[in-house]
């Protein structure tokens, strides 16, 4: 019984460093222990079918503000919005564009289009 204890804690340990050590080589880093260090200030527009939507749209499609900041990094409102569009893609045809800025550097921009 011991010994079981004793295995299970230490695969849970060995499961969380191999998950940190993932974490740090991909961009949404989910599995870091580490406090967030990244302020990511967004901007989302959106179109379906040609027409923008307003920013209560935006936020009752993606449950994100059309404007708005997260302290983890922009993979994670990047993840938000193409699951959203992924799950609607075959019945509305949207253009997603997220502007956004990490630690106040420079501005960058995602797009999420349609395959036609």
């Amino acid at each position: 019984m011991r010994h079981a204890r004793a295995a299970i804690g230490g695969a849970i340990l060995l499961f969380q460093v191999v998950m940190i050590g993932y974490a740090r080589f991909v961009p949404s880093r989910y599995f870091c222990w580490a406090p967030y260090d990244t302020q990511t200030e967004y901007w989302i527009s959106a179109s379906i079918h040609g027409q923008a939507l307003s920013a209560a749209e935006i936020r009752a499609r993606y449950r994100r503000a059309a404007h708005g900041f997260d302290n983890r990094s922009p993979q994670h409102v990047i993840d938000i919005l193409q699951g959203v569009e992924e799950r609607r893609a075959v019945a509305e045809r949207a253009e997603v564009s997220m502007k956004y800025r990490v630690n106040g550097k420079e501005e960058r921009e995602w797009r999420w289009t349609p395959n036609r």
